[in-house]
């Protein structure tokens, strides 16, 4: 490739893209010059596809799903996560740090838009051409929603930049301004895209469906308390002064919040998926809210990245021996799931014991708890069986008779593979390779097809935005704007049913017009629906501003490293809870430090308050 102002001219000084600089300055033979690069149709769709590619893997490695709230913990101590809730990170420890990457997704976008036109009509029809233009510029509008969400107000760029551009000229755009920026961007790409595809080819590319979806929600960032008055940012300006946050509460945004978020509901391209779509006999809420993950593409998916194989998820949540068991869930997450009843555990009327072992299984017709397990997790709502895996449930990848049993000690081998997170047990403390550190793992995104002892991982896409997520968008912005509102109940119970559990109205017919009992009720059905994907419990508790609470930063979990000298399965004291965290907070960790050798590149750049 020919060293190009058109291939590296944007925001190199601005924001340490100089690799691009040196790697452009080579020629080998292999790569394709400018003119090249542009003359196929599959030279063009493979940059347009290496776009597509920096959209960011939040399963399996990302700091927001794999421990930075109070839904999981990774195992590994010195990892970037623990560090960072350790509160052991500055603005030179890289942890998590999306911010040149985003940018140079950017970067790519206009490149591609600028020279698409290029391509011969003989290689690429117009009408194609556009697509590919307004997928592309999608793309630059995630990248800009994901620097917003992460970082808060960014740098504008609305073309490629000179190498030789002043970079005192690029400071922060404030926080509204960076918001209709993405929106303008979004509706010039959903111009261009269908609300949804129909041929499973396209499954993967963005959508207009997907366009409105960042809409809604970075409508519902904008109107919660981070950013929407937050006396915190009074001070947070630019060099000249300009205020980069809005100064005072607009009640006015949760009703924009709630509109954009009804604008996906009413395109009619989307619903929950449910078991029946699979052809799968009578609705099971079970196997509705598990199979949603693990097909290979629904009606429920509004935006995924479709090259995502779920290898690296399934080895990190699955349990040793055979798998990493990195990833584990939280006490806390385990507490927030109803029981079958609709009803919190907390609730008198539940039902939930939290001492002893169950006499009996469950007898529903889909299942749940087997006989014998401990009765914190008996006759508790499908998703908890779906997407937590605790001591003594079976282990969800492993096929065969023999395969369970590989999970098991000698006494426990009786084919069902029941997960031994107790001290001795083959998934507990002194085990080989093990690091379970809460007693729990996670299921979530875990097939029954899946055999990871021999590493067997079927295909999936990874969801980046679902249908339910926009229904819980929806009626949390509706609460806040008309708490009267019908759509309330009608939209939140659709997310109930799918999960098999009664309606709010049926169960908790108080919080019906209440707004302060609804917001709870909303928040926690968001916590369970939405647990462990794409770090959506994180982000909802940095947008409320409850990340720091005392509450969420206690972080529990069973009694690992007791000793059950032999006992298995009948060790009580491992049921106890117990803290295995308290972890550090400061307000400034509300937003990520922007890498100072950014800020030194581009002495415009303010960096984020505290830091």
């Amino acid at each position: 490739m020919k060293r190009s102002n058109h291939i590296c001219v944007a925001v190199i000084l601005l924001f340490s893209l100089g690799s691009c600089k040196k790697y452009l300055d080579q020629k080998p033979d292999n790569l394709l010059t400018e003119e090249q690069l542009w003359q196929t149709r599959a030279n063009a769709e493979s940059y347009l596809n290496n776009i597509y590619a920096r959209l960011h893997n939040n399963d399996g490695g990302d700091y927001a799903t794999i421990g930075a709230s109070d839904e999981s913990s990774v195992s590994i101590g010195g990892s970037g996560t623990r560090q960072m809730v350790a509160g052991n990170w500055n603005p030179q420890s890289y942890i998590g740090y999306n911010w040149s990457s985003y940018y140079a997704g950017i970067r790519q976008s206009f490149i591609f838009e600028d020279n698409i036109d290029k391509v011969p009509p003989t290689q690429m029809s117009d009408s194609l051409k556009q697509q590919y233009k307004a997928e592309a510029v999608f793309l630059r509008g995630w990248f800009f929603w994901k620097l917003l969400e992460q970082y808060g107000p960014f740098v504008k760029l609305t073309e490629t930049v000179s190498q030789t551009a002043d970079a005192t000229k690029y400071p922060r755009a404030p926080f509204d301004t960076c918001v209709a920026y993405i929106n303008e961007i979004m509706d010039k790409a959903a111009a261009h895209l269908p609300a949804a595809w129909t041929v499973s080819g396209n499954y993967g590319r963005v959508t207009k469906g997907a366009a409105l979806a960042v809409k809604a929600q970075l409508a519902l960032w904008a109107a919660s308390p981070l950013w929407n008055g937050n006396p915190y940012f009074n001070n947070f300006k630019n060099n000249d002064g300009t205020a980069l946050a809005p100064a005072s509460y607009d009640a006015s945004k949760w009703a924009t919040a709630a509109a954009a978020a009804k604008a996906v509901i009413d395109l009619g391209a989307f619903r929950l998926f449910t078991n029946v779509d699979e052809g799968k006999g009578a609705f099971d809420p079970y196997l509705s809210v598990s199979d949603l993950f693990i097909t290979s593409w629904n009606n429920e998916i509004i935006m995924a990245n479709n090259k995502y194989g779920a290898w690296g998820w399934v080895k990190d949540v699955s349990p040793s021996p055979g798998a990493y068991n990195i990833y584990n869930a939280t006490q806390n997450a385990v507490d927030a799931f109803c029981m079958s009843n609709g009803r919190t555990i907390d609730d008198p009327a539940s039902g939930y014991v939290e001492t002893g072992f169950a006499g009996a299984g469950d007898t529903s017709a889909w299942g749940g708890h087997l006989r014998g397990e401990w009765n914190m997790y008996a006759h508790r709502e499908a998703r908890f069986y779906a997407y937590v895996q605790y001591n003594m449930h079976p282990v969800l990848p492993a096929i065969t008779v023999d395969d369970k049993n590989f999970y098991s000690s000698s006494a426990n081998q009786d084919g069902t593979g029941r997960v031994e997170y107790y001290y001795s047990g083959k998934s507990g403390q002194v085990a080989a390779n093990s690091s379970n550190i809460t007693g729990y793992g996670i299921r979530k995104g875990v097939s029954p097809a899946d055999n990871i002892r021999n590493d067997v991982v079927g295909y999936r896409p990874q969801i980046l935005i679902r249908y339910a997520e926009i229904l819980l968008d929806y009626v949390e912005a509706l609460n806040e704007s008309d708490p009267s509102h019908p759509d309330i109940v009608t939209y939140l119970d659709m997310v109930r049913a799918r999960a098999g559990l009664p309606g709010i109205e049926t169960v908790y017919p108080g919080a019906v017009g209440n707004q302060d009992q609804m917001r709870k009720y909303i928040l926690r059905e968001r916590q369970v629906e939405l647990c462990f994907e794409n770090g959506d419990r994180y982000y909802t508790l940095v947008r409320r501003k409850l990340l720091g609470n005392a509450e969420n930063q206690a972080i529990y979990g069973m009694n690992v490293n007791a000793n059950d000298n032999g006992q298995g399965f009948s060790f009580t004291a491992f049921y106890t809870r117990t803290l295995f965290q308290n972890r550090f907070w400061n307000d400034k960790m509300y937003l990520f430090p922007i890498y100072q050798t950014d800020i030194d590149n581009d002495n415009a750049i303010v960096q984020n308050p505290g830091w």
